[in-house]
């Protein structure tokens, strides 16, 4: 388990460190060959500038949206109707010694459950009425360890940088691209076509680093998988039959479409679907976490989505239950 863990958080570092080294290399290449490498800090300085001031606004102000999206309805401890869930969520945040977050109820019919922050809205956790409904107490705790394992480890913030490179690329790539068409810069090799061609290619690279930034939230994903494991009471065990159910509810049959054709469930938030059946038997739940425990998963089957897939985050889950 120790190894397991230890092995995620070094990968997510030598991620990290890979993404921003080999984003910021390729644009000072890049801009140096056609604008002078003396030229070329002052131009990523500026861009950055400019991407950053949006991307900072993003993350500000984001929580208003989420909560007008997620018909957001806040929870006190002395609501006779919800004040459990801020029991519940209560208890977690002492588990992962942080600062208790606003509790919210989300009115939309799907399960889902997240964690949101900013300065100005401060720390967030929202669970939608379908999860609430299909979960038992203990599962939603552990889902709830899952989402404050993101405000633990600062999730957001780390995300929001590490995306500032494709959003640095595209602008910069965009920017070569309408230059090419207007004939060229002011630089030493201002040839349009050249410039034209490698404002694409840097336009097409910013979707390439946005593979690898998926790649990077995968992680930390699982790393939230692994704090709910660590932090909650069986966690583990309760996470994993909570991915089970979340599942099964977006569509009944899902185990014989596994069996029929090597499956994908395509990207979830956490939990995500539609079209919820919210009494899921408990021998559907044991079938499919079993399922999931023994099936290979191809290392392509989530290479577009922001989650790892299930059958992953269910196997490294059952690497964790040893430890409780």
């Amino acid at each position: 388990m120790f190894w397991e863990v230890t092995k995620l958080r070094i990968s997510m570092i030598l991620s990290a460190i890979a993404i921003v080294l080999l984003g910021f290399g390729l644009i000072y290449g890049i801009l140096g060959y056609f604008f002078g490498f003396s030229n070329a800090p002052i131009i990523i300085t500026a861009s950055l500038i400019l991407v950053t001031f949006f991307t900072i606004l993003q993350w500000l102000f984001g929580p208003a949206l989420i909560k007008i999206f997620y018909h957001l309805t806040e929870v006190e401890p002395t609501d006779p109707q919800f004040g459990w869930v801020y029991n519940l969520v209560q208890e977690v945040a002492y588990y992962n010694r942080i600062s208790m977050p606003k509790v919210y109820i989300a009115n939309v019919p799907f399960p889902n459950a997240f964690a949101f922050e900013s300065p100005i809205y401060g720390k967030n956790m929202a669970i939608t009425m379908p999860l609430l409904r299909m979960l038992t107490p203990e599962e939603i705790k552990a889902v709830v360890g899952h989402e404050l394992g993101h405000l633990k480890h600062k999730d957001t913030e780390l995300l929001l940088a590490v995306g500032l490179i494709p959003t640095l690329l595209y602008w910069i790539g965009y920017s070569l691209w309408w230059g090419g068409l207007l004939g060229g810069g002011g630089g030493r090799n201002n040839n349009s076509g050249t410039m034209f061609l490698v404002g694409i290619a840097l336009i097409a690279f910013s979707f390439v680093f946005n593979l690898f930034v998926l790649f990077l939230n995968r992680m930390r994903e699982a790393y939230a998988d692994v704090n709910s494991a660590l932090t909650v009471p069986n966690g583990a065990k309760n996470l994993q039959t909570a991915l089970a159910k979340i599942v099964l509810s977006t569509d009944p049959d899902i185990i014989e479409r596994y069996k029929k054709k090597y499956g994908q469930i395509g990207s979830m938030l956490l939990f995500s679907g539609f079209h919820v059946e919210e009494n899921i038997p408990s021998y559907k739940v044991q079938e499919l976490v079993e399922y999931w425990k023994h099936i290979k998963v191809s290392p392509f089957a989530d290479l577009l989505s922001d989650h790892p897939h299930p059958a992953k985050r269910i196997q490294l889950l059952e690497k964790l239950t040893h430890t409780q």
